[in-house]
């Protein structure tokens, strides 16, 4: 049975307000990671298009984490924050707009594009103050409870949201989607303007380039969190294409369409909701170990369900995803701050961040793979190399291994 401790963050007011907000938040990116590429999917007919959607990203998003991570540092969080929502609000909208008057369409889907650009460059800017808030909420000894529990939050939606936009876009088109997910940013943004004030502004003469440059040198002297960060950057390349060619599985494999891929998505919410109440009541022991291993099983999964043609299989096959990836995603990011100082935890979280950006160009590879080889082996592939990545750097790097 769970202890109590597994909630002990929630005793503080500013981080019970942050949660609040943030599962406004996550509960519009976890509709918006289902319809954005089911939308391009259905009016291009092109897993191509959905790799280039994906990869327009990149660019825009690395720039933008590395300044995202210097603003954190720079910067009072809580207005970064307010401001990132208020961003997101407004782009959600505009797509539901260009839907509602016909605007995009087959001929001018690449307004999705430019849709993705400033999505990823809001993201990139907002994310690293959305990690280091956390420490200074609920102080460093209860970063991975918080970290977890968020992961909780964040996961409880992806067991509802996807399923509910999936049923919503065949019922009432994705257009009012996209309405839903622009109010749901604005819920996001009142309950993060309560958020206490936690740090102050600070005064410094430095150009950003070169506080960028700082943080780069700052890794160099911290090995243990460097380790972190470049096992986390090839988890993230070979780990998340899936998510973004799951309407290749669902029309053309499973047959089970936008209804079926929002219940897939749910799934893996299953098994991320049980990971994350997992790794809340764990102590702050033997975390690089459980790192290396949860992404291991994730590759193990991923290549179970690159190659099932069955919808029960599959189904139980994402549960078990879910768990993989939280693992992945939160112990990389506890890891990540625990081992960053104050000064640096900003630009810290900014590169960790960044790494997010680079699947996108697995994902375009994977697209025109995908018109090669299929999708099965296209993401096949990837997760046969992620199995034997972490077992490489679960035997050749103990650094890693033995952090706690």
């Amino acid at each position: 049975m769970l202890k109590i401790n597994t909630f002990r963050s929630l005793k503080n007011r500013g981080f019970r307000l942050y949660m609040v907000g943030m599962l406004g938040q996550m509960a519009a990116m976890n509709m918006e990671m289902v319809v954005r590429s089911l939308m391009v999917y259905r009016i291009t007919g092109s897993a191509t298009a959905i790799g280039i959607m994906a990869a327009s990203g990149t660019l825009p998003h690395i720039v933008s984490s590395l300044y995202g991570g210097v603003i954190a540092d720079r910067m009072e969080k809580k207005y970064v924050l307010t401001f990132s929502l208020a961003g997101f609000s407004a782009l959600a909208f505009g797509i539901a707009i260009s839907l509602t008057t016909g605007w995009l369409n087959e001929r001018t889907w690449w307004i999705i594009v430019l849709y993705s650009v400033g999505l990823s460059t809001v993201v990139g800017l907002m994310i690293p103050a959305r990690h280091s808030i956390i420490p200074e909420l609920v102080g460093i000894e209860q970063v991975m409870n918080a970290v977890s529990l968020s992961a909780v939050g964040m996961n409880g939606w992806r067991l509802m949201a996807p399923a509910a936009a999936g049923f919503l876009v065949e019922g009432f088109g994705f257009e009012a989607v996209y309405y839903i997910i622009g109010s749901l940013y604005i819920w996001a943004f009142i309950f993060t303007a309560f958020l206490p004030r936690t740090s102050k502004l600070v005064e410094t003469s430095k150009n950003a380039l070169t506080e960028i440059a700082e943080g780069f040198k700052y890794l160099r002297s911290e090995p243990n969190i460097t380790w972190v960060l470049v096992f986390n950057l090839f988890a993230v390349i070979l780990a998340l294409p899936h998510l973004h060619l799951l309407p290749v599985f669902v029309d053309d494999i499973l047959k089970v369409g936008a209804g079926g891929m929002g219940i897939l998505v749910s799934f893996s919410g299953i098994g991320a909701i049980f990971g994350s109440l997992i790794l809340a009541s764990l102590p702050n022991q033997k975390r690089g170990l459980m790192l290396l291993s949860s992404t291991l099983f994730l590759g193990l999964m991923l290549i179970v369900f690159s190659f099932s043609k069955s919808w029960g299989l599959s189904l139980g096959v994402m549960v078990l995803i879910g768990l993989g990836q939280t693992g992945r995603f939160s112990l990389s990011n506890t890891l990540a701050q625990n081992y960053s100082s104050d000064k640096f935890r900003g630009r810290v979280m900014g590169i960790f961040d960044m790494q997010m950006s680079f699947p996108g160009l697995a994902v375009y590879a994977a697209g025109v793979l995908t018109g090669i080889i299929g999708i099965e082996w296209a993401i096949g592939s990837l997760a046969m190399m992620l199995v034997a990545f972490s077992l490489l750097v679960m035997i050749m790097v103990p650094q890693l291994r033995n952090l706690d």
